[in-house]
């Protein structure tokens, strides 16, 4: 039995050897992925938070709360200011066709008198309210309210920018205008009470700090090393389902199958001599990642892959995983009939996986009807596990159900190929 098992693996290892080449991209494309898609993603996060953003902005207010939101938007580390192009004055006309040719991300109009239209809602705001708790001479009659209609700041934006970047500029921009108007409002009351009677602190009361798991007294901050490593590892196991169901095709077209099956020696010896081959290749995949991770990414100024302490459970999380793509893989081989079969719909099933499994998009950020349909991909349970592994620092007992998942797939897809070439070979 083990020597039947060791002779069919060594006979899928010389079949691998036959095609050296496509061994080689086997290997060679996913570092060359990983490295261009992790550089790509760090690059993307630099630029937002290093290397500040060119914006527009058009002052139509020339006042105080435009001076203000300038200024404000110069301190920040996301955006430099551009007030001119060509040495002359943005119009709104300038800056909309500016952006919508993609030059600038971002305009900002300030409408006219913004600054002074927003005192005067608030002097009559607060003279209402000072009157109506008696503070002010009741014998004097108040002046008629001056109508002051709504102002509106119109943000024009890059039709290519993603809605995410909308989001965080919007909410920034609110932020700050709702800093301007109350601390207008303190101001005013000052001045309504006298300067000796109120003193009020226009300081946030309110804020917001982040709490940073700890390991061993040091925070654990994610990167994009450590959601693209286990991502695109996870995408580079998967594609063995191509070889795999290549090679399981040629076997049955040139007969070797055939041949494999006179000898004494049954169908599932054949199966656990291909599970063992490849899922050798997919650790060495694996453990290549890791190490191009870990000793090359900080040559290239990416962050280095902390595999401290987790090393030993990945490996098992990749395993499976390995597992679960071997299973496919071997049902593929055995419904398909060609090579020109296996092929695409192998290569086309791996990335709607990967897509629905959430190595391209996070799953909390697809709809409704996506997330649950991400909970049958098996990419999604061992991305998961991945996850859980090396960000949530979890146990091996809390990553057991998502590897037993990742077995259970890989003997359903071997049952159901052993079934299916049985129930073929006796019609």
């Amino acid at each position: 039995m083990v020597h039947k098992i060791g002779m069919s693996v060594v006979k899928e290892f010389l079949l691998l050897k036959r095609d050296l080449g496509g061994l080689i991209i086997l290997f060679i494309m996913p570092l060359v992925l990983v490295i261009t898609v992790t550089l790509i993603q760090d690059s993307t996060f630099k630029t937002i938070s290093d290397n500040k953003i060119q914006i527009l902005l058009v002052d139509n207010d020339k006042g105080a709360v435009s001076k203000t939101v300038f200024d404000n938007l110069e301190k920040s580390n996301l955006f430099t200011v551009v007030t001119q192009i060509d040495n002359q004055p943005i119009t709104e006309e300038v800056a909309k066709e500016a952006v919508y040719k993609g030059k600038f991300q971002l305009a900002i109009v300030i409408p006219a008198k913004l600054s002074v239209d927003l005192q005067s809602k608030i002097d009559q705001n607060v003279e209402n309210i000072v009157s109506s708790i008696g503070l002010t001479n009741s014998a004097a009659p108040l002046p008629l309210p001056k109508l002051v209609k709504q102002k509106e700041v119109k943000l024009y934006f890059d039709p290519a920018v993603q809605m995410s970047f909308k989001n965080a500029v919007m909410s920034s921009i609110d932020k700050m205008i709702s800093q301007i108007e109350t601390q207008s409002i303190y101001t005013t009351f000052q001045n309504q009470l006298g300067e000796g009677n109120a003193k009020f602190e226009q300081k946030s009361f309110i804020t917001f700090k982040e709490i940073i798991p700890k390991i061993n007294n040091k925070e654990i901050r994610p990167n994009s090393v450590q959601h693209n490593v286990p991502a695109w590892t996870l995408f580079a196991i998967f594609f063995i389902v191509i070889p795999l169901s290549i090679n399981i095709v040629k076997e049955k077209s040139q007969g070797t199958f055939v041949r494999l099956l006179t000898n004494p020696v049954s169908n599932l010896i054949v199966i656990i001599g291909k599970t063992i081959t490849y899922s050798v290749i997919c650790m060495i995949q694996f453990y290549m990642m890791v190490a191009v991770a870990i000793f090359l990414f900080p040559h290239i100024g990416l962050p280095s892959l902390n595999v401290e302490g987790h090393l030993f459970l990945m490996s098992i999380v990749a395993l499976f995983s390995g597992f679960a793509a071997i299973g496919f893989g071997i049902l593929l081989g055995t419904v398909a009939s060609t090579q020109e079969q296996s092929a695409p719909f192998g290569a086309t099933s791996v990335i709607i996986l990967a897509a629905i499994g959430g190595v391209w998009v996070p799953v909390f950020a697809m709809p409704k009807i996506m997330q649950i349909i991400a909970k049958s991909s098996p990419m999604n349970w061992a991305l998961e596990a991945f996850y859980d592994v090396l960000l949530r620092n979890v146990s091996f007992f809390e990553i057991i159900p998502k590897i037993s998942l990742l077995f259970l797939f890989f003997i359903l897809t071997t049952s159901i190929a052993l079934f299916y070439d049985k129930k073929k070979r006796t019609v």
